[in-house]
Parts: structure tokens; sequence; C-alpha cells
């Protein structure tokens, strides 16, 4: 009788194990797919930023360097996104992801400001319907953001805490996943606003 007692007792310590590696799984998951939507996202968005500067180029001609500098941002941050894509929990990579993002972010703004000196460019078409996609494309990036940034929380809140802290080290989830935050604060309460 104190045989299968203890029988038992390891039996459900080995099925409590078993549901702490599982949901470990399920979580570490869920935030690489969201990064996944993220990934889905910002190649639409570099997809079109080639579109924007074509456009841009035949009323922009002497603003060569500002139309280099966006395009040079666009595939330093290309770069960053699929290196972040092989490992999105690497907190190194989702950092050099966020940084490049930035400086698209501060390469398109730049942009922004000297395409207000050619109202003709603003009222093309190709370039209010390239706006249109381009603001959508950042909602939903931002959406995409903030599903990656909940599933890493729910994922390293699950892993810090008793007990499944005691065997995520032996499990293969040793080290924490990164948010993906960007430097100025404004861009993560709100899409970057595109306006030509």
């Amino acid at each position: 009788m104190t045989s299968l007692i203890i029988l038992a007792i390891l039996v459900a310590l080995v099925f409590w194990v078993i549901s702490i590696f599982n949901n470990l799984v399920k979580l570490k998951n869920r935030f690489q797919n969201a990064f996944a939507q993220i990934e889905v996202q910002l190649k639409r968005r570099y997809d079109l930023i080639p579109n924007l500067v074509e456009t841009a180029k035949a009323y922009m001609a002497h603003e060569r360097d500002t139309l280099e500098a966006v395009i040079n941002a666009r595939n330093a941050a290309l770069a960053g996104l699929k290196v972040a894509a092989n490992n999105p929990g690497d907190a190194g990579a989702i950092n050099a992801l966020a940084g490049a993002e930035g400086a698209l972010q501060s390469a398109m703004s730049r942009l922004n400001v000297v395409m207000e000196a050619y109202p003709d460019l603003k009222a093309n078409q190709n370039m209010m319907q390239l706006s249109e996609e381009l603001t959508s494309t950042e909602n939903r990036v931002a959406f995409a953001r903030q599903a990656f940034n909940d599933g890493v929380t729910d994922y390293n809140s699950y892993k810090q805490s008793f007990p499944p802290v005691i065997f995520a080290a032996s499990f293969g989830h040793a080290a924490d996943a990164k948010l993906l935050e960007f430097a100025d604060s404004a861009a993560i309460q709100a899409a970057p606003k595109v306006s030509f």
C-alpha cells in the first residue's frame, strides 16, 4: 500500500514537471508566432518604401541624399529583421532591430519634412496611395508589436515564477526573451504618422 502511494506521488510529480515543460514551450511558441506577425508587417512596409522613394525621385531630384538615407535605413532594418526572425528570443537581435527601426523612422521623418516643400508630390495619386498603405501598415506593426510584447511578458513571467524557475534552465529556457521597444517612447504609444 505504501509503495502504491509513493508510486502515485512520483507519477503526479512527473506529470507536474511535464506540464511545466509544456507550458514553457507553449508560451515560447506564442511569442515566436507573434514575432512572425511583426515580420510580415515589417516586410510589407519595407516593400512599400522603395516605391515611395521612386515616386518621390521624380519630384525631388536634388534631394538625393535624403532618398538614399531612407533606402539605406530600410536595408539596415531589413537585415536586422532577418537576424531577429531567426531567433526572436535573442535580446541582442531584438535590440539591433529596434535600433534599425529607430534609424528608419528618423530617415522617414526627414523625408517627410523635405517632401513638405513639394506640393505637387503631395498631390500625386501614387504618393497618396502609398501614404495610405504605409499608415495602415504602421498600425498593423503597432498591433503586432503589442501582441509580441504581451507574449514575451507572459513567457518571462511564467518562466520566472515558482516552481517553473526551478526547471526552466534545465529545459533550455535560461534566458529571458526581450521586449521589442523603440528608443522614442512616443513611437511606442502611437503609430508614426506619415503625411505627404
